[in-house]
């Protein structure tokens, strides 16, 4: 369904635009729209353009948080990784470039009399298109009905993935009432009470996101961060790590390693301290980026429970099966 959506939109969309922005205006003019933005600096601006593809990207690592429950694990794992990443970063771009090939009126985007608020751009687009070929917005619902959709059913593997990784914390005894999350439903043998759990704290997290666009973008700011930001401690751990510790699998870079971790880790440096960046100028309680302050009081909160408590108590992954000594679990 996201795939079919998303190819419908790509496809359809600059088609239905009576009037299309030129190659040369889509990849070489920086827009910053400093009446609305309050940003004038092009180089800021680029870097600020970093947050939309990055959203593009969120979530392709849902497949190693189902890894367990895969056949060939070490195989299909990063294969089915690293396949996401290739069509994700595909169809992101795609749809970038539909929206940008289909813009209309550039400085009624972000009018805050526009039908849309001046908030939605992408819908926007979709609406100017749509008014101006046919004069009549029908199309335009329909369509945003499919990226809703699509928005549904992304939210539903990201809940499953994230369900898994509370599965998988509360199978360590990593959290509160791990024997609760951890319970596997006997008759659809999922961790259901895990995928409830997730879906009550998006819940929660989504009900002010009805009154306050600020809390949108600092929710996005802030989970993408969390997101992007954990690869790092793995990245930073395999890039110093001897490698005569460590037992490769099937997937293994071999002495590409070293430098692509450390451009990976740096990437990931940079791109998280982007998301913290304001977007609007000038500052205030309505455009102000939380996210810096959400990431500090969650820190602290997840240091002074381990201090306090966690430590105490928290002993590392649990082995679930025995492993011979050489390593073999063939026999």
């Amino acid at each position: 369904m996201q795939v079919i959506g998303g190819l419908i939109v790509i496809i359809m969309l600059p088609l239905i635009a009576q009037q299309t922005k030129s190659a040369s205006y889509v990849f070489t003019h920086f827009e910053t729209s400093p009446e609305s933005t309050g940003i004038s600096s092009i180089p800021y601006a680029a870097i600020l353009s970093l947050l939309l593809s990055h959203y593009s990207l969120y979530g392709y690592d849902a497949a190693a948080h189902l890894t367990e429950e895969t056949k060939g694990a070490d195989r299909a794992g990063p294969i089915a990784i690293l396949s996401n990443i290739g069509i994700i970063t595909v169809f992101g771009w795609a749809y970038n470039l539909a929206l940008t090939f289909s813009i209309r009126d550039l400085d009624y985007l972000y009018n805050p009399n526009n039908e849309t608020a001046g908030a939605l751009v992408p819908a926007q687009i979709i609406y100017d298109a749509f008014q101006g070929r046919f004069n009549n917005s029908c199309g335009a619902i329909i369509f945003l009905s499919i990226i809703w959709v699509s928005f549904l059913f992304c939210g539903l593997s990201v809940t499953t993935a994230a369900a898994r990784v509370v599965y998988a914390l509360s199978r360590d005894k990593g959290i509160p009432f791990s024997p609760v999350w951890r319970k596997v439903d006997p008759q659809n043998k999922v961790p259901k009470n895990a995928v409830w759990f997730c879906a009550t704290i998006c819940m929660f997290l989504g009900l002010p996101m009805l009154k306050l666009d600020v809390v949108f973008t600092a929710i996005i700011s802030i989970s993408t961060v969390g997101w992007f930001g954990g690869y790092a401690v793995p990245i930073l751990a395999r890039f110093i790590m001897k490698e005569e510790k460590f037992k490769p699998g099937p997937f293994y870079l071999g002495k590409a390693r070293r430098p692509i971790c450390l451009v990976a880790f740096l990437w990931v440096c940079y791109t998280c301290s982007v998301f913290f960046l304001p977007t609007v100028y000038p500052l205030r309680l309505k455009t102000f980026n939380y996210a810096p302050i959400a990431l500090g009081v969650c820190l602290t909160l997840i240091i002074l429970w381990w201090f306090l408590d966690a430590r105490k108590w928290f002993k590392g992954p649990v082995r679930n099966i025995d492993i011979p000594s050489d390593g073999n679990l063939s026999h």
